[in-house]
């Protein structure tokens, strides 16, 4: 291909790419997206096909844990964590103690951020609890002490961050205190209620492929985009808003190329990702398990409070939920669980266990928020769920998340539970091994000890995959009895909820969650008739 046809078919952010860096440049999707002001994702695509056409080459690959900065942590670095204002606020207007509920209003905290924090510097020795439920400082305000440790390392962490060349902090480059620190501080999922995003990647370099003819000489594509006015600031679609507001006058476009056959449609043809939902519906349906759906908004009460997950507590943050603007709550919560759940959360009720001892909060339990995770059909199913019996549901969720190859932030997960009296750990072993082999077709599987407040014990089951390795499948477990006895059941019960999505990328022989709502059905349909790699 000749330097003209080249030039003529680089994408604008193909332009942008070899008109900034050099040959000596090591080029990374961060390090592009940083110095180029890329949306997310855009540096990937860049890079993805400058290699197909050979102008880059890989160079290098380091597998390494990153954090990055999220939203709230730039907002903590303005404003102060609330662990900071918190302790500020008590040692100025309120020496005396204040309760927390009154903490959280005056700061305009989220109860649960307000009491997460509460626990942090409880823990610490600097905060604690009086007599009258009213918190107290137990630590004079100064630098030296343990408090103004933590304000200075976590400071430090956020004020790096936000001045790091690439927005990102590596693992390797942090003390050990550091690195404890950030334990807490980052999530891989839900990160947005998180100071830093956690990512673990194997990081690829890229450099300009070295002068082995003109149409790949980065040196000569430069020269010959320069000389044709190309910066790659084209613009390349034409919208209404530009029309109307007449900011496309002046400005250059970019060529369009009428030989681009358009996409193949083909009519009646059935989705992969459906057929194969319906696949292991029927597999489920074959081995006597009854199917549960329900509505798309569900309250706190069903999402979390009847799953005994306390209302202002941090193990609530991997459940980042929407929340409705209008309504904004049900009008009521159906009794007896309503009553039931309540005295769970503050004294353990009928259920044997001392609860989570605080006061159940009625109001924030019908706020109305978008299903964080299919476990809420299965709280919904106990009241009136035979026994013995076997349910399930395919389900759709919303979690806000980063999206990347393995993460969506609306995603399906198939979540079940058996109820009898013979029901087991090993019980629940032996599904998660047919989802793992049968469903999902992995040849590799692993179980990891998990944490969940409804389960206990807790099992993750991890699959590997050919290209993406070793990921997590889903959670599992045995409903705790703060759970079942609440919602009216006396004999254990096994549940799961499983990314079905990530199933679907083992079973279809896809390396991305998003190929699977692809408008390219058929690159779906030949990845699935591809034996897997390789």
């Amino acid at each position: 291909m000749d330097m003209q046809s080249v030039v003529k078919n680089l994408h604008p952010l193909e332009v942008r790419i070899i008109r900034h860096y050099t040959r000596k440049d090591a080029l990374t999707v961060e390090k592009v997206e940083a110095e180029l002001n890329l949306k997310p994702g855009n540096g990937n695509q860049a890079l993805s096909w400058l290699l197909g056409k050979g102008i880059v080459e890989e160079i290098r690959r380091e597998t390494g844990v990153f954090f990055e900065l999220t939203d709230l942590g730039r907002e903590w670095k303005e404003k102060g964590t609330p662990e900071e204002r918190i302790f500020e606020l008590l040692c100025g207007e309120h020496p005396r103690g204040v309760g927390l509920p009154e903490i959280a209003r005056t700061l305009g905290l989220d109860a649960k951020d307000a009491g997460s924090a509460f626990g942090t510097l409880s823990k610490l020795g600097v905060l604690g609890m009086g007599e009258n439920r009213e918190v107290l400082v137990l630590e004079p305000p100064t630098n030296t002490g343990k408090g103004g440790a933590y304000f200075s390392l976590v400071r430090g962490l956020l004020t790096r961050a936000a001045d790091a060349k690439e927005g990102l902090l590596r693992l390797t480059g942090l003390t050990e205190a550091e690195r404890t620190l950030m334990g807490s501080l980052a999530k891989k999922r839900g990160a947005a209620a998180a100071a830093f995003r956690q990512i673990d990647r194997e990081q690829v370099f890229f450099g300009f492929t070295p002068d082995l003819k003109d149409s790949t000489n980065r040196d000569a594509l430069a020269r010959a985009l320069e000389a044709a006015g190309i910066t790659g600031d084209e613009i390349g679609t034409l919208t209404p808003e530009m029309l109307v507001r007449g900011t496309w006058k002046g400005k250059p476009f970019r060529a369009y190329n009428m030989q681009v056959p358009p996409t193949r449609l083909m009519v009646g043809r059935t989705n992969p990702y459906v057929q194969f939902l319906e696949e292991v519906k029927d597999k489920l349906v074959s081995l006597g398990f009854e199917e549960f759906d329900g509505p798309l908004v569900e309250t706190e009460f069903w999402n979390s409070d009847a799953l005994f997950m306390p209302q202002f507590h941090a193990a609530r943050d991997i459940h980042d939920v929407y929340h409705l603007a209008e309504p904004t709550h049900a009008a009521a919560i159906p009794e007896p669980w309503l009553s039931r759940v309540a005295a769970a959360h503050e004294n353990g009720g009928e259920t044997g266990s001392r609860g989570w001892n605080y006061t159940f909060d009625r109001e924030f339990t019908r706020r109305l928020i978008l299903r964080s995770q299919g476990t809420v059909l299965s709280a919904k199913t106990l009241p009136h769920a035979k026994i013995p019996g076997k349910y399930f549901g395919i389900v759709r969720c919303f979690r806000y998340d980063r999206v990347d190859a393995t993460h969506l932030s609306d995603f399906y997960q198939t979540e079940g539970i058996v109820l009898g009296a013979g029901v087991n750990l090993k019980t629940l072993l032996g599904f998660l091994e047919m989802f793992a082999l049968e469903v999902a077709g992995a040849k590799d599987v692993k179980y990891v000890p998990g944490y969940f407040p409804f389960t206990e014990p807790s099992v993750e089951v991890h699959i590997k995959h050919p290209v993406l390795g070793w990921f997590e499948l889903g959670g599992s477990g045995i409903f705790r009895a703060e759970v079942t006895a609440s919602l009216g059941v006396q004999v254990p019960v096994a549940a799961w909820g499983i990314g079905i999505d990530r199933m679907a990328l083992m079973a279809l022989g896809l390396r991305d969650l998003r190929d699977l709502f692809s408008y390219d059905l058929e690159q779906v349909r030949l990845r699935r008739n591809t034996p897997q790699a390789e």
